[in-house]
């Protein structure tokens, strides 16, 4: 498997999924190419990381720019109350903080 992270153009339309026909990324665009496809094999969505926000530094009563719990949020992009919202879908992964498509990973 090769990993990338290299933006796309989706095309959304009717794919084979799990649960049978479904709307869900078509086609993508990468690399001048055009891609189809076939089946989705499965969708998740995966959450930003929730516990090194700053709600929950402070109940933990912790220094969110100096803790030793996982970081600060300081330099990452994100603001406080934002890492809830930061889903995306993985493989053709799909950023709901800046509505853009990234190809993530591809098995040949």
């Amino acid at each position: 498997m090769r990993r990338y992270d290299d933006p796309v153009e989706v095309r959304r339309g009717m794919v084979h999924g799990p649960g049978g026909d479904q709307e869900g990324p078509a086609q993508f665009l990468w690399r001048g190419r055009l891609w189809k496809v076939c089946d989705v094999v499965a969708h998740w969505v995966e959450t930003g990381p929730w516990w090194q926000s700053h709600g929950v530094h402070a109940v933990l009563g912790s220094d969110v720019a100096g803790g030793a719990a996982g970081g600060s949020e300081r330099g990452s992009g994100r603001t406080a109350g934002t890492d809830l919202l930061a889903e995306r879908e993985v493989d053709l992964v799909f950023d709901w903080a800046d509505g853009s498509w990234q190809l993530a990973r591809c098995e040949d």
